[in-house]
This record gives structure tokens, C-alpha cells and sequence, in this order.
């Protein structure tokens, strides 16, 4: 029943709520580091649409539902507590888990495009159509971005703008270098636009693998220090459903070492995800 009335008492404050957070006049988005961070990372994950605040309201939603679920499970404040700051980062994570499936799946499908857009060239297309094709000849995973750029195209005729629409939907690194390598082909002119494209496919392609392979063997230590982490708190939970552990768990002491695993277990997990951490290409034209 506690668990109903904090689900129901969250929804309550996203529709109180909700007349800021979806105005029906468009804002300015915010441009701080972190709004900017969140911002590239919803794009990456193929969110582009959801506003930062209702981000914000869904994440504060399922913590307080968190919070309500195990505050009537276990009746300890200090477990219901964590158990409310976790479910509150459940979104973020799983923004940043589809972000980094898109950008694998895009990794191995770029040296895909660059050779569409190559056998394009070389057959005579002109960029802009070059480009404008791929909507339909890229690959799948990439398609979108580009069938925006010939609409873009056809109503404005300006590429460099267009070329920015590709770097705002992709939020992609690799993007971010195609784009600027096209550009600067466009304004400048010169034969070398070719070489360019067919070294930098092969570069990506030798990298794609490399990191493939890297990925492979470092997953199955990842996963198992994820489930390190993770089965403590499982046991603890089992735990508070017996009376007897829960009020022990809710004296102070209880207390302390429940705070003081909450600290032991985030930064074991952090120090985890830098070591298993593969260096990420930083965008640097944007």
C-alpha cells in the first residue's frame, strides 16, 4: 500500500508539474556543461526530443517510487533511501547503455558509408546528392540523419548548414571528422577528397576490430565485478524482509555500516568502470 501511494503521490507532482516542464512555447535549451553533456548524450542515444526538465521529472519519479516500493517492503528509511537514489539513476543509465549500443552499432557502420559515399563520388555524383543518397544506399543504422540532410538541402541549398544538422542528430566523433573533412573538400576544393575518405575507412575499420576484441575480453571481468558489487545489497534486501535483521538494520549502527557500504560499493564501481574503460574519442568540431 506504501508502495501505490509514493508511485501515485510521484505521478500527482509530474502532472502538477507538467505545464513547466512541456510549455507549449519552445525554450531555449540550457547551456551549461552538464545540460550540454546530458544533451549530447540523449542524442547519441536517438532521444533528441525529451526536454532536460522532463528528463529531470521521470528521474525524480522513479526514485520516489524506489523510495515507496522499499519503504513499504523493508520499513528501514536509511535501505529505502539508496534503493530511491538508485532507481533515480536508473534513467541516466540507461540513457548512457543505449548511447554506447548506438555508438558500437555506428563504429562498425562507418566504413560502410565512407565507401557508399566514395563509390559515389568517384562515379561523378556531386557531393550534396552523393550525401543526400546515402539516405537510401548507407547503412540502416545512419539512414535518418542523412534523408534530414536532402530535405535540408532541397529547401535551403545551403550545405555547410545542412552538414551541421548531420553533426546535431549524430553526436558522433566520427561524424564530427566526416563532416568537417566534407566541408572543407566543399570550400576549398582539391583531388584529395578521395584518398582522404578511403584512408580514414580504413582507419576506422582497423580500429572498430581492435576495439571489438578488446571489448570481448574485458566483458566477462566487467560483468562479474558488476555482479560484486551488486550481490551484497541483494543478500541485504533479503535480509530486511525478517523482522529481527530489519530492526537491527535500522539502529545506528545498522545505519553506519549500511552509509558506509553505500560508499565502499560506489567507489569500488567507480574504480571498476575506469579500469575497464576503453579511451573514447572526444568531439572536437562542434
Amino acid at each position: 500500500m506504501t508502495a501505490l501511494l509514493g508511485a501515485a503521490l510521484g505521478a500527482g507532482l509530474l502532472l502538477v508539474l507538467s505545464p513547466w516542464l512541456w510549455p507549449r512555447s519552445s525554450r531555449r535549451p540550457s547551456t551549461g556543461r552538464l545540460a550540454r553533456r546530458l544533451v549530447d548524450r540523449l542524442t547519441a542515444a536517438g532521444l533528441q526530443g525529451i526536454p532536460l526538465r522532463a528528463f529531470a521529472a521521470v528521474s525524480l519519479l522513479f526514485a520516489i517510487a524506489g523510495w515507496g516500493l522499499l519503504f513499504g517492503v523493508t520499513g528501514i528509511p536509511v535501505v529505502a533511501a539508496v534503493a530511491g537514489a538508485v532507481a533515480g539513476a536508473l534513467p541516466s543509465g540507461i540513457v548512457s547503455w543505449r548511447a554506447n549500443a548506438r555508438r558500437r552499432a555506428a563504429r562498425g557502420a562507418w566504413p560502410d558509408l565512407l565507401d557508399h559515399l566514395v563509390a559515389s563520388l568517384r562515379a561523378g555524383v556531386p557531393l550534396p546528392e552523393a550525401l543526400a543518397s546515402l539516405a537510401t544506399a548507407g547503412p540502416a543504422s545512419l539512414r535518418v540523419a542523412f534523408a534530414r540532410f536532402g530535405r535540408d538541402y532541397e529547401a535551403t541549398a545551403n550545405f555547410s548548414l545542412c552538414l551541421d544538422g548531420v553533426k546535431e542528430q549524430l553526436a558522433d566523433p566520427v561524424a564530427d571528422r566526416i563532416v568537417e573533412t566534407l566541408r572543407l573538400a566543399r570550400q576549398v576544393g582539391g583531388t584529395e577528397l578521395l584518398a582522404v575518405l578511403r584512408a580514414l575507412a580504413s582507419g576506422l575499420r582497423e580500429e572498430a576490430a581492435t576495439r571489438a576484441e578488446l571489448e570481448a575480453r574485458q566483458s566477462w571481468v566487467t560483468n562479474a565485478a558488476k555482479l560484486g558489487v551488486a550481490a551484497p545489497w541483494l543478500v541485504l534486501l533479503l535480509l530486511c524482509t525478517r523482522p529481527e535483521a530489519a530492526a537491527a538494520y535500522a539502529s545506528p549502527g545498522g545505519v553506519t555500516l549500511i552509509l558506509g557500504g553505500v560508499g565502499v560499493s560506489i567507489v569500488a564501481y567507480r574504480v571498476m568502470l575506469a579500469i575497464g574503460r576503453l579511451p573514447e574519442e572526444g568531439r572536437w568540431f562542434r
